[in-house]
């Protein structure tokens, strides 16, 4: 499926542009559960003024949606029309570190903002090194795991608004709650700033080491996957909700509930966005017929089915 080429309108609209604009780009290349359609326009802007540009001068009657590394990603068939953009990590995704101090682009990968507070002898930020996103995803969504949060060691953020406006989110104004936040889903977050405490570098390696040894063993990294799939239900685990409603290694086509961890999906080879998501909804089914619980996904699903 491909969409109408829009982006000699947006060149000719936007003469100081100086990012790259890609008509009928594929996404699934772009997402760990490597399926999904493409991207009517995919965006990749130079700086954060270069994006604060685009987006005041983009016609507003298109939508927008906003890419990482696509770890937590379903890309439906059809794939996304208006506009995907997506931070490359040469323009944002940088990381620094000084005093309790940890600054961060929206592009860099959590598993490095671990690394340089480690570096630096920072401590608390050992969970990031065990979610596999970037940054702007996990302000996003309040991403955590190991029992930390992002909330827990956030000063504040940085992002464009949908007519190119910055702004600036201290922690409360993020609005955190469990896996996400109360910030405009419009806004696209640039960067972030994050306060740790100073600690012994071995005691932080050694955590990061627990926390990696914890996800080779209990989850399928090594598979075509999205991460954990559902948010924890109040008191409960989705994955044991799932098991006990026999969905462990359940198939539709050629999606699968992981055997290793039944909160994962994978794609065991020629799963389409399509197999997924339907194997995604009979999972919630069953888990609500075998419990009465309803499982909310944590994993994003975007664009529209193919026809």
């Amino acid at each position: 499926m491909t969409h109408p080429d829009i982006t000699p309108d947006l060149k000719a609209a936007m003469p100081l542009l100086r990012g790259r604009l890609l008509a009928n780009q594929s996404l699934a290349e772009l997402t760990w559960f490597r399926v999904g359609g493409p991207a009517q326009v995919l965006f990749t802007p130079a700086d954060e003024d270069d994006l604060a540009y685009f987006l005041k001068n983009l016609p507003k009657e298109l939508p927008v949606y906003v890419i990482g590394v696509g770890s937590n990603l379903i890309v439906r068939d059809g794939g996304m029309p208006g506009v995907v953009i997506r931070l490359a990590p040469r323009a944002f995704g940088e990381t620094s570190a000084s005093g309790d101090i940890v600054i961060a682009g929206a592009a860099a990968l959590d598993k490095r903002v671990a690394e340089t507070a480690a570096a630096a002898g920072i401590g608390g930020m050992e969970f990031f090194f065990g979610i596999p996103g970037t940054i702007g995803g996990a302000l996003r969504m309040n991403a955590g795991a190991n029992g930390g949060e992002t909330k827990d060691v956030l000063v504040e953020a940085t992002g464009i608004g949908r007519d190119g406006t910055k702004h600036t989110f201290t922690n409360v104004d993020m609005k955190f709650v469990y896996r996400n936040s109360g910030v405009d889903p419009s806004v696209i977050f640039t960067a972030a700033r994050f306060r740790g405490t100073i600690a012994d570098p071995d005691a932080i390696r050694a955590r990061m080491n627990e926390v990696q040894a914890h996800r080779e063993t209990a989850q399928p990294i090594r598979e075509k996957t999205g991460g954990s799939t559902f948010k924890n239900p109040p008191g409960n685990s989705a994955w044991k909700l799932i098991d006990a409603a026999g969905c462990r290694g359940l198939k539709v086509g050629g999606a699968q509930v992981s055997e290793m961890h039944c909160n994962f999906l994978i794609n065991t080879g020629n799963a389409t966005g399509h197999d997924i998501e339907t194997l995604g909804e009979t999972v919630r089914e069953r888990v609500k017929a075998s419990s009465g619980i309803e499982l909310h996904w944590e994993i994003k699903r975007i664009g529209i089915g193919k026809s």
